[in-house]
């Protein structure tokens, strides 16, 4: 018998930031198959359609991943999970990063994300440009 192939998590970014487009793309790149994540942008239907307002409105500026089980996960934490479904050396990376406390991480999360837009340019649209095959793995 066949296991049973469990949904992609889903990654949602920010559309107007180059650097989180940079995190989807290296994402997209070290997961070819494309079973680990999905993409939809932060204030998009499925966005929308997933988190309910009363958590929109105390999200702190950070990408969000939501789990297959719904669990949502923000700042380090949605980091070091997607570098550990990754794989690899990126699951290493993402274990030693782990072993640094959470109040630790998240404050060099959020200095970063205060800092992001000035980091990248803004991108053009609200999906990174990516090649064809890639395309499908994104959600409105």
């Amino acid at each position: 018998m066949a296991p049973i192939a469990l949904p992609a998590e889903r990654i949602f970014y920010d559309g107007g930031c180059g650097v989180c487009h940079w995190a989807v793309k290296f994402v997209a790149r070290h997961d070819p198959s494309g079973l680990a994540f999905r993409f939809a942008p932060l204030g998009g239907e499925v966005f929308a359609a997933n988190v309910p307002p009363e958590v929109v409105a105390s999200l702190p500026d950070s990408m969000l991943i939501q789990t297959r089980n719904g669990s949502l996960l923000l700042r380090s934490d949605g980091a070091i999970h997607i570098l550990r479904r990754l794989g690899s050396f990126w699951k290493l990376c993402g274990n030693v990063l782990a072993i640094v406390p959470r109040p630790i991480r998240d404050f060099f999360y959020d200095r970063f994300a205060e800092r992001r837009h000035r980091l990248a340019a803004q991108p053009e649209g609200a999906c990174p440009l990516l090649p064809p095959e890639l395309r499908g793995r994104f959600d409105p």
